[in-house]
């Protein structure tokens, strides 16, 4: 598998991130300990509640590591020039209706899908099909409500 292009801050804000879901864990096994203390665990809500909030946690702490383990910190502007790679941000067009769409390609946690410059991972479906296109470039992505005929109109290099 290939590893993911993260920048220093989006590999940072991820550790950070992990950091304060370990730092819940205390919290959360002193209320299992209390809870134990109280008897009977069968119909202990308490209990029940606070071991699968732990579970939980520990499933958010392993993906966020698992993200981490499979990325490799890069540097934009050591990115090839003149095609989509990670950090352009690229130009669109919908060949069936003409439309434009602008979109950032970025690592894990630094995606964001609400403004103008839509953030998108490098790893998702519509940017993988965009990978390496040069700007006059159609190429198809398959993406859950279809397939979409696209065509690179421009690219701006980090």
């Amino acid at each position: 598998m290939e590893r993911q292009p993260i920048s220093k801050d989006g590999f940072d804000k991820l550790h950070a991130e992990i950091s304060e879901l370990e730092a819940q864990k205390p919290g959360i096994l002193e209320r299992i300990k209390l809870a134990r203390e109280e008897g009977d665990l069968k119909e202990n809500a308490e209990y029940h509640a606070a071991r699968e909030q732990l579970q939980h946690l520990e499933r958010q702490i392993g993906t966020k590591k698992v993200t981490l383990s499979n990325c490799q910190i890069m540097e934009k502007g050591e990115m090839p020039k003149g095609v989509v790679a990670y950090g352009s941000r690229v130009t669109v067009k919908d060949l069936s209706d003409g439309m434009e769409e602008v979109y950032e390609l970025v690592g894990p946690g630094e995606e964001d899908y609400d403004g103008d410059i839509l953030k998108i991972l490098t790893s998702s479906p519509l940017a993988q099909s965009m990978l390496y296109k040069k700007v006059g470039d159609q190429f198809e992505a398959e993406i859950p409500a279809g397939i979409l005929k696209m065509e690179v109109v421009t690219i701006i290099d980090p």
